[in-house]
């Protein structure tokens, strides 16, 4: 019980200070918001005003500019460590190793929910879509996705971190990993958006909620070894 609380301790420190290195670093986290809008809203003047066309495309749309944004800031978070060499010093730190990749995947996953709570008005401004009725399933997509999305990215994020071609491999290894939750998410927006008239709503969650607990346990049991040099 104690190294429990131990280890609980330690994830919740490493969480602590990884949102304060990107409170801190405003620009970045800016940078990351505003590159993110900037896609919905390019794709918005593609797609032209066609508000049926706008209202199909806005679940994709929203988490393409999620998950690009997720990419930047997980790489992010273990570049800063890895430039200075405290990745090198974590690595030796005397705790479970699942516990520093428990703190990497929670402030992940408080980024990236950030990031989603602020760009759905932005896709309700731009593509005139309702979404007051429908906060509390895309609530819930957007949390599950968010953890999916931050379990495999803290992994794939420790692997590449130490790669000179991280930019380019992060995306490529990660991608078709997540290809399965960004399917299920893109599916449970769009029926909480439409009002779920199928009733596939909570099929989809489900299935994220399974992919999240499959990553976080594959991630949890390989994190330790990437940490390695």
């Amino acid at each position: 019980m104690n190294e429990l609380r131990r280890a609980a301790a330690v994830a919740v420190a490493i969480a602590r200070k990884d949102a304060l290195s990107e409170l801190r670093g405003r620009r970045a986290a800016g940078s990351t918001l505003f590159f993110a809008a900037l896609v919905l809203l390019l794709f918005g003047f593609a797609l032209g005003p066609d508000s049926a066309r706008l209202t199909q495309a806005a679940p994709g749309l929203l988490w393409l500019a999620i998950v690009f944004g997720g990419l930047l800031t997980v790489s992010r978070l273990h570049q800063l460590e890895a430039d200075d060499g405290a990745l090198e010093q974590l690595a030796l730190y005397p705790v479970d190793r699942r516990a520093v990749y428990a703190g990497k995947a929670l402030a992940g996953a408080a980024a990236m929910l950030v990031l989603g709570g602020l760009l759905l008005p932005v896709v309700a401004i731009l593509y005139s879509i309702p979404i007051g009725a429908a906060w509390l399933p895309l609530l819930a997509a957007v949390v599950l996705g968010a953890v999916g999305f931050a379990a495999v990215g803290t992994a794939y994020a420790g692997l590449t971190v130490r790669l000179r071609a991280r930019e380019v491999m992060l995306p490529l290894l990660l991608l078709p990993i997540v290809a399965p939750l960004l399917l299920a998410a893109v599916k449970a927006t769009g029926a909480a958006l439409g009002g779920d008239p199928l009733g596939e709503l909570g099929s989809w969650l489900q299935l994220l909620a399974a992919f999240d607990v499959i990553m976080l346990v594959v991630g949890a049991g390989t994190y330790g070894f990437l940490l390695e040099d």
